[in-house]
């Protein structure tokens, strides 16, 4: 009965779930839900941040199970998931199809600037094409921030930039980042719904039904809390339908986000973590920055500060005791516009 379960099991495609959303918008949050409730299955995650320091990677960590074990989750901090496809997703799929026992569902959490099409066409690569499937794309969206029609906060030096610039007459870098990660997916997630109002929950599914090329379900969502029967086993098989899923970016041979950069931070022991939120709210106002996701230490608390930003909307909380041998020093990264990456300013402003 073993050999034969071993034998199905070499010819069974495992089941993936591609998790895209912008930045903040909760995918994180999500995949700890589901690792929590796998449904009996054994996971594997795979978390792509943009930026050097990976923070996701480490929060899920935190949260491994028996059914997802830590060695089950893997980072791709180096770069784009959906830019670096040879280099780092093939391999890594590879040395996971290697684990003992092999996972049966693997999720991957894309950055939040990450196009999801790319990624999909990877899955025609001869080498794996045979061993995973698609099992869905799911695609969060921000309630307050899509019903407001943005899809960043603070965009005011975006504005700015068009409206000096004649030749100009196109969408934003970000608008089209989102529009790209809905018209992909099998299903939206509208998340954060607890912090928009009935009238702005029903704008922002109006905006994302406006902009997806397909009739798709939309979920609201609070703290990533779903029957996980709603994500997993949508058996899509969705990079074999590319041609319904169109991209501002159809026509490229390659991209690149260069219009995206990011910094990383150390940063010394705060006297509060009031202090620490002031100091990001003003980088999201007087710098435009997008995202600061990170940790720091607080003078006189035992454990360290977790922190997720999305431009002024700060949340932290208390997640892990520093260890006796740990240095109490913070690391920060900090997202934005590649034009709003002023390293000596926002080192001053966490410093001052």
């Amino acid at each position: 009965m073993s050999i034969k379960k071993d034998i199905m099991q070499n010819i069974t495609k495992i089941p993936v779930t591609i998790i895209t959303g912008f930045l903040g918008s909760g995918k994180t949050t999500l995949i700890s839900q589901l690792m929590k409730n796998p449904l009996g299955k054994r996971l594997a995650v795979i978390v792509n941040e943009f930026g050097d320091f990976g923070v996701d990677g480490e929060i899920l960590k935190s949260c491994a199970i028996p059914n997802c074990p830590e060695e089950n989750i893997m980072e791709l901090s180096n770069g784009c998931i959906c830019c670096t496809v040879a280099d780092d997703f093939i391999p890594t799929i590879e040395k996971l199809m290697l684990l003992s026992p092999r996972p049966e569902h693997i999720l991957i959490e894309t950055s939040g600037l990450a196009l999801p099409k790319p990624l999909l066409k990877a899955f025609e690569w001869p080498n794996i094409r045979s061993k995973i499937t698609v099992d869905g794309v799911i695609a969060l969206a921000d309630a307050e921030a899509v019903s407001s029609g943005q899809f960043a906060p603070n965009l005011t030096g975006l504005r700015a930039q068009r409206e000096a610039d004649d030749s100009i007459d196109h969408d934003t870098p970000l608008s089209e980042v989102f529009e790209d990660q809905i018209s992909c997916a099998d299903l939206i997630l509208l998340t954060k719904a607890d912090l928009a109002n009935e009238v702005d929950r029903k704008k922002a599914k109006q905006i994302i039904s406006n902009n997806t090329p397909r009739q798709l379900p939309i979920i609201e969502v609070v703290e990533g809390q779903i029957d996980p029967r709603l994500i997993l086993g949508l058996e899509a098989a969705a990079e074999n339908d590319l041609e319904q899923r169109p991209s501002h970016h159809d026509e490229e041979t390659e991209h690149d986000h260069e219009e995206f950069d990011s910094a990383v931070f150390s940063i010394a022991e705060f006297d509060s973590s009031e202090t620490l939120v002031q100091r990001i709210q003003k980088l999201a106002d007087e710098h435009q920055i997008l995202r600061v996701k990170g940790y720091a230490a607080i003078s006189g608390k035992p454990m360290r500060l977790l922190v997720q930003a999305v431009g002024s909307r700060v949340r932290s909380q208390f997640d892990k005791i520093w260890q006796p041998d740990d240095i109490r020093t913070g690391q920060l990264v900090v997202i934005a516009e590649h034009d709003n990456i002023n390293v000596p300013a926002i080192r001053e402003i966490l410093e001052s």
